[in-house]
């Protein structure tokens, strides 16, 4: 009786590199990083708020350096990145269909939008009141 070796398929590191999609994917998902830093930020933020004034006090002065800020914003396009990409996927994952017609991906993805514009206006506004 002879043994067989499986056959592995060699997967290279630059893998992602050699086809559009693929980039698009691993820039997709790479705006993971930036995202983990501002929960990271907030949670530290939760953290010193419960530490007392002093701590509250260092935690709103490393938010406040130009490098943190800098990672805030590159969190912020990421998330919008992420939103943009997921609103657009939705509607081919998930077929939203009314009265048996299917609605173009646009106008689903339109809906989102105006769905997240409404609640971060509704947000914001509870925050200034």
């Amino acid at each position: 009786m002879s043994v067989r070796k499986p056959y592995i398929r060699e997967m290279k590191a630059d893998w992602w590199l050699k086809k559009r999609p693929y980039r698009f994917y691993m820039l997709r998902e790479a705006t993971v990083l930036p995202l983990t830093f501002f929960s990271l930020c907030l949670l530290a933020g939760l953290w010193s708020l419960g530490r007392g004034p002093e701590a509250w006090a260092g935690w709103l002065a490393f938010m406040a350096s130009p490098l943190v800020i800098v990672l805030n914003l590159l969190a912020l396009a990421g998330s919008l990145f992420h939103a943009a990409t997921f609103f657009l996927m939705m509607p081919q994952v998930m077929p939203v269909k009314i009265r048996g017609e299917r609605l173009p991906a646009v106008k689903v993805a339109a809906a989102q939008w105006a769905l997240t514009a409404a609640i971060s206006l509704f947000c914001l506004l509870w925050f200034l009141s």
